[in-house]
């Protein structure tokens, strides 16, 4: 299964979570860079359990470059697809995390979650000399915050069925509750680490961000993040990618639903992605928003309906619906709150 994007719109520019991102991105160049000498640079920079209980292995390394290891192991990856799955996650669920945490505490919050995964990985293979790199253990506690802040949002997700693209929406407890009993069967056939995957890190990771996620939520606010959240709020664009699920008003072969823009959107006009679920047959469509457009229009899709018995394709019919998600001045605490509940 192959996450697209979630259905939950963030509020807040996701500052934190985009330079997360960045900052990976960087660092894979600064490893690729080093050619022949990647293999040390990994050892120095990786989490390598052996480091911290054999001596002899010890000795190869400062003080500073062993215990530097337990954060920058997050930030190193294996190959261009190890990268851009873990990246590609982060996108998808860090910005609502982010949105609910705020940036600093989103921040220490994605920051201890790697720590603790790579201590989980740590005391069950205390004698490994197998560097363990990789970001997964970080957004596997940025999944596990995801899972208990927002169940119900649901995630389209691509499920590759030979030579076909599934679309379909699953909700977001299914989708994280199944990839976290899948990292607990990995282990359980796997033996671990043997695998070449530290899967306790990712199971690690998941739980900590489940239970550190009531810990953070009982912190006040700064001013210093309050001002960051006022700085960062989105006001004019709404989730380009927009999935409906169209319905009929008669027998016919027409389709009805709505498309939701925002004020800034309407009066400049814009682009859309819209998402048909139809089965196998899941189409995505771009349609073109025109500037002007007022609260009410309909746009009129032609044969974008419903198939009839004598072979006619039916219109879909989307009514624009213009709304500011956002109101002046809301910096989120009301997210915040509903954390300590």
């Amino acid at each position: 299964m192959i996450p697209i994007r979630d259905t939950v719109p963030s509020r807040n520019y996701p500052i934190v979570n985009n330079t997360l991102i960045g900052i990976n991105i960087v660092v894979y160049l600064i490893q690729l860079s080093h050619g022949q000498g990647m293999t040390k640079f990994v050892y120095t920079y990786g989490l390598v359990p052996a480091k911290f209980t054999i001596p002899q292995i010890a000795a190869h390394f400062t003080a500073g470059q062993i215990v530097f290891s337990l954060f920058s192991f997050m930030f190193l990856h294996g190959s261009f697809l190890h990268i851009l799955g873990n990246m590609w996650s982060l996108y998808i669920f860090g910005d609502n995390v982010e949105d609910r945490l705020g940036s600093v505490y989103y921040l220490v919050f994605y920051l201890l979650s790697g720590l603790v995964s790579g201590l989980f990985h740590f005391f069950l293979n205390m004698h490994s000399t197998i560097p363990t790199i990789g970001a997964s253990g970080a957004i596997a506690g940025v999944m596990g915050a995801y899972f208990i802040l927002y169940p119900h949002s649901r995630i389209l997700t691509l499920i590759p069925i030979f030579i076909f693209p599934w679309f379909i929406e699953i909700p977001a407890f299914f989708f994280l509750g199944l990839w976290f009993f899948m990292q607990v069967f990995n282990v359980a056939i796997g033996g671990g680490a043997m695998s070449g995957i530290a899967w306790w890190a990712h199971i690690g990771g998941f739980i900590f961000g489940i239970f550190a996620l009531k810990a953070l939520g009982a912190f006040p606010e700064t001013r210093f993040s309050d001002a960051i959240k006022r700085a960062s709020m989105k006001k004019k664009r709404s989730p380009r990618l927009q999935v409906i699920q169209p319905s009929m008003r008669s027998q016919g072969a027409d389709l009805y639903d709505t498309v939701r823009v925002t004020p800034y959107e309407a009066a400049a006009g814009t682009i859309k992605m819209i998402n048909l679920p139809w089965g196998f047959y899941n189409r995505f469509y771009r349609i073109n928003i025109p500037p002007g457009i007022k609260d009410g229009n309909i746009l009129r899709l032609k044969e974008l309906g419903k198939q009839s018995p004598d072979g006619r394709r039916g219109d879909l019919y989307l009514t624009v619906k213009i709304e500011q998600p956002w109101k002046k001045g809301d910096t989120g605490r009301s997210g915040r709150r509903l954390l300590r509940e």
